[in-house]
């Protein structure tokens, strides 16, 4: 990544990478809830929807930290 790119261009990546970790989030927790449900007799499928959930929560807070500093702290 040797492009220069403005501070503005950086905002709206940031901002389309938290779209996109908020979807994956939610797919994955969505995922996650049907397997459980479903009892598919595999644990570990559901686990595995599960951890990826959650890993990508920490994304979506880690650049909600970095659009809105501070915001987030008092809420938890």
């Amino acid at each position: 990544m040797t492009d220069v790119v403005d501070s503005d261009e950086l905002l709206r990546r940031i901002r389309r990478a938290r779209a996109c970790a908020a979807q994956e989030e939610q797919t994955w927790r969505a995922r996650g809830d049907e397997l459980r449900r479903a009892d598919t007799g595999d644990p570990g499928t559901a686990r595995d929807a599960e951890v990826r959930g959650v890993a990508y929560g920490v994304v979506l807070r880690v650049l909600d930290e970095i659009l809105t500093p501070g915001r987030h702290a008092a809420e938890g």
